[in-house]
């Protein structure tokens, strides 16, 4: 398994879809990961360490583990089959270990707020990832950063606490 972190969400220039960045500790590869628009306003809630006023789904996650005297340890990203990426999550509760399957956005939302390792299989690395390239990843942080200057909420949504 290679560990990888969360470098930013960046949008396909094209369609404009949301995609999760993971890169690996060197700086040499990234993963591209592409989510829904509201799996990416969960990974850069997490990212961005924001709370909400209310809990929000992957946060009402983690505090029902913690109730429950669970905790996440790390996600797997474990295979990937007909372009789909497929992760799990390393769940402890009471000195048991649990792998649960989990969807890749889920994972790193979660992840990211119990400030855990991701890991790749090196197979899944080795068939999806793309050499890094600074010129283009600079470029992609710009628009980005533009994206994230002009987002409203409604942009994600209605959403409301109850």
């Amino acid at each position: 398994m290679i560990e990888m972190v969360v470098s930013g969400i960046v949008l396909e220039p094209q369609s404009k879809n949301p995609i999760v960045v993971l890169k690996d500790r060197e700086n040499r590869r990234a993963l591209l990961i592409w989510v829904g628009e509201p799996e990416a306003n969960a990974i850069l809630l997490g990212l961005e360490k924001i709370a909400t006023p209310r809990p929000m789904t992957h946060d009402l996650l983690k505090a029902v583990l913690e109730t429950l005297s669970g905790t996440v340890k790390g996600v797997r990203i474990s295979s990937i089959k007909e372009n789909t990426f497929y992760a799990e999550l390393e769940v402890e509760q009471e000195g048991k270990q649990f792998l649960i399957d989990a969807r890749p956005s889920d994972a790193i939302a979660l992840a990211l707020r119990y400030g855990v390792v991701i890991k790749v299989a090196e197979d899944v690395v080795s068939q999806s990832a793309v050499p890094i390239n600074q010129a283009k990843e600079e470029e992609e942080t710009e628009q980005f950063r533009r994206f994230i200057e002009n987002i409203k909420p409604s942009d994600f949504g209605k959403q409301r606490g109850e």
